[in-house]
């Protein structure tokens, strides 16, 4: 598979949606993931995310403007033991309990499908990852609508095992800007993982679409310790 500039993705499209990075740093010494989101109306602006336990939440920036919180707040990053779970919904909750009581990623997720915002039907993003032993693997996982109709749910599930060095795999929600929005197609494309987390950040951050970015995660966990080190970014201060 071709590596792509995650740079070049995101800043020829206005907007992917949501967005989740997994990968190594170019080391090896760190198991990494970002996660952004994005927003088109009022409501979706009008978010920023906060640190929750070893995790983070969305929450309403002016709560007096919260519209409908069904599908914008929630906990995007939940750690459970050596697994940390980033999604896009609230789904992060039905993955940690269902890998709580020894279900795999894939067996948690089979009670969901994508989200019920016809006429999008937006697919739900997930990922896992899973140090052990300094050891590292991790998953994602796409739950779409069957090309835009709400009566089949297309399940895809990506496994990574000892992932390569500088290597990690960003899926989104959404292929491009439209309406309805078009879902996101294909495996998880191929990218690149620095070093450098405050460099990341920063071309994550920069590379999204002023007036539609609304917030941005990221993560670095030393797969020799476990320790972690993130970065929030906010739109709204």
């Amino acid at each position: 598979m071709k590596m792509l500039s995650l740079e070049e993705e995101l800043k020829s499209n206005a907007y992917p949606g949501r967005g989740i990075v997994i990968g190594r740093s170019a080391n090896g010494k760190y198991a990494v993931t970002a996660y952004f989101i994005m927003g088109r109306s009022s409501n979706s602006r009008n978010r920023v995310f906060v640190e929750e336990g070893q995790g983070i939440r969305t929450q309403a920036f002016d709560p007096s403007k919260l519209e409908d919180p069904s599908l914008i707040i929630y906990a995007p990053v939940r750690v459970l033991g050596n697994k940390t779970i980033v999604t896009n919904g609230d789904q992060t909750d039905t993955i940690y309990e269902g890998m709580d009581k020894q279900l795999t990623f894939e067996q948690s997720l089979r009670c969901r499908e994508f989200e019920p915002d016809g006429p999008n039907y937006t697919p739900r993003i997930s990922g896992i990852m899973h140090i052990e032993n300094g050891g590292y693997n991790y998953a994602m996982s796409i739950l779409k609508s069957n090309n835009g109709s709400p009566d089949s749910c297309n399940r895809y599930t990506f496994a990574y095992e000892n992932p390569a060095a500088g290597e990690g795999h960003f899926i989104h929600t959404y292929m491009h800007d439209g309406n309805p929005l078009p879902s996101f197609e294909g495996e998880p494309k191929l990218v690149s993982i620095p070093d450098d987390m405050d460099a990341f950040t920063d071309m994550l951050w920069n590379s999204l679409n002023e007036e539609n970015k609304v917030s941005l995660f990221v993560r670095y966990i030393d797969i020799a310790t476990g320790e972690y080190t993130s970065k929030i970014v906010n739109k709204n201060n």
